[in-house]
C-alpha cells in the first residue's frame, strides 16, 4: 500500500496526444495525478470539467495534471476533445499502473462484482514523491481540496 512520503511508482503510458509520457518527465513541478474510471461517464466528465476549468490556477502553482484510465488512447481522444480539456490523459489498457498505485480494485454494483478503477488522486511533489493520497474521491468539493494542499 503506497502512503505519503514515500517515492511515486515510475511509469511510462501512452496518452491521448499518441505520445509516451512516465513521471521523470514532471520532475521539478507538481503532478497531480488523478485515476477515473471511465471517459464520458458523469461524474467523471464532471471530474475532468473541475480540473479543466481551475487548470488557471494549477499551473500558477507550478502544478501539471495527469489523468489515468483503463480506457484507450482512442476514447480519450473523443473525450478531450468533446470538453475541450487542457490536459493529459493517459491510458492503461493493461491495469499495471492502475495496480502499482492500488486503485485497481473489486467493486460492486447491483449486487454484482467487478474490477475497476477506484477514483483516488495522488499529488506527487517535484521530487517525485508522493504528498498527498485521496482514495474514494468524491467529485463535490475535490478541487479545492486539491488546491489547498499543494
Amino acid at each position: 500500500m503506497l502512503k505519503e512520503g514515500i517515492k511515486a511508482p515510475a511509469f511510462s503510458l501512452k496518452a491521448d496526444d499518441g505520445k509516451t509520457y512516465s513521471l521523470k518527465d514532471f520532475k521539478g513541478k507538481t503532478v497531480i495525478l488523478y485515476f477515473y474510471p471511465k471517459d464520458n461517464t458523469s461524474g467523471c466528465t464532471a471530474e475532468a470539467c473541475d480540473f479543466r476549468d481551475n487548470i488557471k490556477i494549477f499551473t500558477k502553482k507550478n502544478a501539471v495534471i495527469l489523468g489515468i484510465s483503463k480506457d484507450s488512447i482512442k476514447s480519450h481522444q473523443n473525450f478531450k476533445e468533446k470538453y475541450s480539456l487542457p490536459f493529459t490523459l493517459l491510458s492503461d489498457e493493461n491495469v499495471e499502473i492502475l495496480e502499482k498505485y492500488g486503485v485497481w480494485k473489486e467493486k460492486s454494483m447491483y449486487g454484482r462484482k467487478y474490477m475497476g478503477v477506484e477514483r483516488s488522486t495522488f499529488v506527487i511533489d517535484e521530487n517525485g514523491k508522493i504528498k498527498n493520497i485521496y482514495r474514494n474521491v468524491k467529485v463535490k468539493g475535490h478541487i479545492e481540496e486539491l488546491l489547498k494542499s499543494i
